[in-house]
């Protein structure tokens, strides 16, 4: 457990999420009194801020001049606490102080204000001691990004997110708005209904603005039948103008949700690129996860996309799924090479899952620090040699650990969706149960969300008012 105390000190967030990332799974206190690792107290003398990191054995003290910039006092603060924690934990962090969930950010904004590299370098190592690792990575992506943002009339313009609140079944490990598709399906039919009329007015809303991509997501839309996936592509086809529209994409996800007959669907309304994740190419893991479906399916599905034309498939893997060390990995990668999808999404997610194990043996931390380290140098080589090259990378919003979710595609073949997202550039406007609009016209730094309800029952019945909303703002 460790203790923060602040006095007239707005920087909490900041602080826990440090603590975080070389304290994974620590729980928090804001009082003093109890048993703890160590505490952090701040509090302001006059001028500036007084910072004391105490643990049993030693005591930090700092001092940052409280009339500089809350940006120069944030970075101070990280900076004092990064190398009091490393002293005390020997754990060096790839990322360095960052914890924010969009590192390439940063760098597409120095590059945007015509820095040079060797610049840049020099900035991210001395602002936020990150790796010479991180840093290359983050210049790659962000100049590819750049590359193709600058072909792209972005500005003043939207893209637009379906969200499909629906999955074959729950895996174990995800945090998304989703539901088992058999508990729903007497409700289906009201929700494409609510959402197409959520997206007419949508539609009629922006029609003074261009809709550069569209990306259909979940949930898993596939878990519709082909007529329902019909109906909603049909709606947008006829409601908005697709004259600008450089790509539509839509996640076919589980592969125990994609048939011929949707397939064909999503290629005859002009699907573009499609998704299909299989997560992990190993059976064990699969069936420990709750996906119920066979690695073979995967490659089946796979296959029949190839064969209705599709050439633009996205697949998804995730690192540190129960059970899987650096050999389960490279079986699932040699297995994804061989389909030669046109792009790959590496995804994290043993921290969450070790959180729980750090606290009980010390030992294991480094032991799944070692299997993760490993197992991002495998992926990214195996990406390498597949053609696939880095183009959008973030991070989880208080992510304990120092990993990222990264996504490699072949020139050419990046999905422009992920780009504007993720770096926010542009407004997405979002309809669906749990869809979460983003608009752009920032205050103080940060996109303005929207977001609807999560509960598709709820969706259905408060479509008026859900509508009456985002007409008010988008």
């Amino acid at each position: 457990m460790i203790a923060i105390l602040l006095e007239e000190f707005p920087y909490e967030q900041d602080i826990r999420e440090l603590c975080m990332a070389f304290y994974p799974g620590i729980s928090f206190i804001y009082t003093a009194g109890e048993e703890v690792i160590f505490s952090c107290n701040v509090k302001k003398e006059k001028d500036f801020y007084l910072a004391k990191v105490e643990y049993p054995d030693k005591v930090h003290k700092f001092t940052i001049d409280a009339l500089l910039s809350r940006y120069e006092v944030k970075n101070i603060l990280k900076r004092n606490l990064y190398e009091i924690f490393f002293e005390h934990t020997a754990t060096k962090l790839p990322w360095g102080t960052l914890t924010g969930i969009r590192p390439t950010k940063i760098v597409l904004n120095m590059l945007e204000d015509n820095l040079d590299k060797e610049s840049i370098y020099k900035n991210l190592k001395a602002t936020y001691l990150m790796s010479d690792e991180k840093i290359e990575l983050s210049y790659k992506v962000a100049a590819k990004e750049k590359s193709i943002l600058d072909k792209i009339d972005y500005k003043d313009n939207y893209s637009l997110y379906i969200g499909i609140p629906y999955c074959p079944s729950i895996c174990s490990y995800c945090s998304f708005s989703a539901y088992p598709v058999k508990a729903w399906q007497h409700g289906k039919k009201d929700y494409v209904k609510a959402l197409c009329k959520e997206l007419k007015a949508v539609a009629k809303a922006n029609a003074h603005r261009k809709l550069l991509s569209i990306y259909m997501g979940g949930g898993t839309p596939t878990s519709l039948e082909a007529d329902e996936l019909k109906e909603i592509l049909s709606c947008v086809r006829d409601e908005f103008d697709m004259r600008n529209v450089l790509e539509i994409s839509v996640e076919a996800g589980r592969p125990d949700s994609i048939s011929t007959d949707k397939l064909k669907v999503l290629k005859m309304m002009g699907v573009g690129r499609i998704s299909i994740n299989p997560q992990s190419m190993n059976q064990s893991t699969l069936d420990k996860i709750g996906r119920f479906h066979t690695v073979d399916m995967i490659a089946e599905s796979f296959n029949m996309a190839r064969g209705l034309g599709f050439d633009n498939i996205n697949m998804d893997i995730i690192l540190g799924l129960p059970g899987e060390g650096v050999e389960e990995v490279k079986n699932t990668l040699e297995k994804i090479k061989k389909l030669d999808p046109e792009s790959l999404t590496i995804h994290s997610l043993a921290v969450k899952r070790a959180a729980r194990l750090n606290n009980a043996d010390e030992k294991y931390r480094h032991i799944a620090d070692r299997i993760m380290s490993e197992s991002f140098k495998l992926s990214y080589e195996f990406c390498e040699n597949m053609g696939l090259e880095p183009y959008y990378l973030y991070r989880q919003k208080n992510m304990a650990g120092n990993y990222e979710n990264i996504g490699f595609a072949k020139p050419g073949r990046e999905c422009v969706y992920n780009i504007l997202i993720m770096e926010e550039k542009q407004d997405i406007i979002a309809c669906g149960a749990g869809a979460s609009s983003k608009l752009t016209g920032i205050t103080e730094g940060k996109a303005k969300r929207l977001e609807n309800v999560k509960d598709p029952k709820l969706y259905i019945e408060r479509i008026e008012d859900i509508i009456k909303n985002k007409e008010m703002i988008c």
